[in-house]
């Protein structure tokens, strides 16, 4: 399931940026492929994947990992609401099955921290958090029908509820200890920082999102406080590591250069809320810079072991190695042609396709066993 979920993932974001590319899809369109038929339900097997590691409990149970099918289901009517093809009827129904497959994922995980043996890692409050925010965010697909009026802010309220709530919140939760994995250097810290950075990362995101709907100094106070979360979170990566080791490794690489683009569009967000940012470019922005990092640089260190579950192989190291080689240069294209693209310059977008593409390649290289 998770390597399903991975490929489409990658393919959600490659056919996104072929068909910008070609002309024949809109942004909202083909941010909605991304997020919703590859990102979300990525992101949902994940936590799925990561929940009986923090709860210390056994795996997850076969209902659980119907979640992100329904999720990519939703998704996909979705798309072709955004694309023309369906109608309203398709969009307010793929709400309600995301909606029920994120409450149903959230009481899971609920249950699994009650019957934890001992304090489970803080993690699980962050994918809590996150899945509620998804919840509120879909809650608010209706309510644009019921007040028109209100839509505009209702749908900037949906947008950062998704993306900086549902995924910002999972991705610097999971980033806390996936990286520390990648290097094989447990951060002895993680744990407290978790827990005390938790309050400030969810208030960030309801003043954000807030903010952009009602009133834009909200938002400024809360990308500083979502920055300072992030910036803790990079410091103690360089104290602890250096800068040449987290370049050094393909994986650790683009995982660096994720928060690093994070960071970034905190600020371009920013520039947006002065007038200074066209919006449109501010999530396509979003994808480049710190989706595509994120993704390919999570891949690289969790495609082999979901490849080659189990004891440490040849087979997997052959995996990880080509998946990892050449991560250093695709973050750097990928946090580039996100800068490219806040700047409303479309050849941002050939760069984030070469860079995705080096990645593809060299994950049939590993696969495939080729040279």
């Amino acid at each position: 399931m998770l390597i399903y979920l991975g490929i489409s993932a990658l393919i959600a974001f490659g056919s996104a940026l072929t068909l910008l590319l070609i002309g024949e899809m809109s942004l909202l369109a083909s941010t909605h492929l991304v997020l919703a038929v590859g990102v979300l339900p990525l992101i949902f097997g994940a936590i799925a994947h990561f929940v009986p590691v923090l709860t210390r409990s056994g795996a997850a149970p076969r209902a659980v990992w119907l979640a992100p099918l329904l999720l990519q289901l939703a998704g996909l009517l979705v798309f072709l609401h955004f694309s023309g093809v369906a109608g309203n009827a398709a969009l307010h129904a793929a709400a309600a099955i995301a909606l029920v497959a994120s409450l149903g994922l959230s009481v899971w995980l609920m249950a699994r921290a009650a019957r934890t043996l001992g304090q489970p890692h803080p993690g699980w409050r962050w994918y809590l958090a996150a899945l509620l925010m998804l919840a509120l965010g879909l809650a608010l697909v209706p309510a644009m029908v019921i007040w028109p009026e209100s839509r505009q802010g209702l749908r900037l309220l949906h947008l950062h509820l998704n993306t900086l709530g549902f995924i910002g919140l999972t991705a610097i939760g999971t980033l806390q200890v996936l990286l520390p994995t990648v290097l094989s250097g447990p951060d002895a810290d993680a744990g407290a920082r978790l827990r005390r950075d938790f309050p400030l990362a969810v208030a960030a995101v309801l003043l954000i999102a807030a903010g952009a709907a009602w009133w834009w100094p909200w938002s400024l106070l809360g990308s500083v406080l979502f920055a300072y979360v992030a910036g803790r979170l990079g410091w103690s990566w360089w104290r602890r590591y250096g800068w040449r080791t987290l370049v050094d490794d393909g994986a650790s690489a683009s995982l660096a250069a994720a928060l690093g683009g994070f960071l970034l569009l905190l600020v371009l967000g920013v520039a947006h809320g002065f007038g200074l940012l066209n919006g449109h470019d501010a999530v396509a922005a979003f994808i480049a810079a710190f989706l595509l990092p994120l993704v390919t640089g999570a891949l690289s260190q969790l495609f082999p072991v979901w490849r080659y579950p189990g004891r440490r192989t040849a087979a997997r190291d052959r995996v990880r190695g080509k998946l990892a080689s050449g991560g250093a240069l695709r973050a750097a294209l990928f946090v580039a042609a996100g800068v490219l693209l806040a700047g409303g310059l479309d050849v941002g977008l050939w760069l984030a396709a070469a860079a995705l593409l080096l990645f593809v390649f060299g994950l049939i290289r590993g696969v495939l066993k080729l040279f």
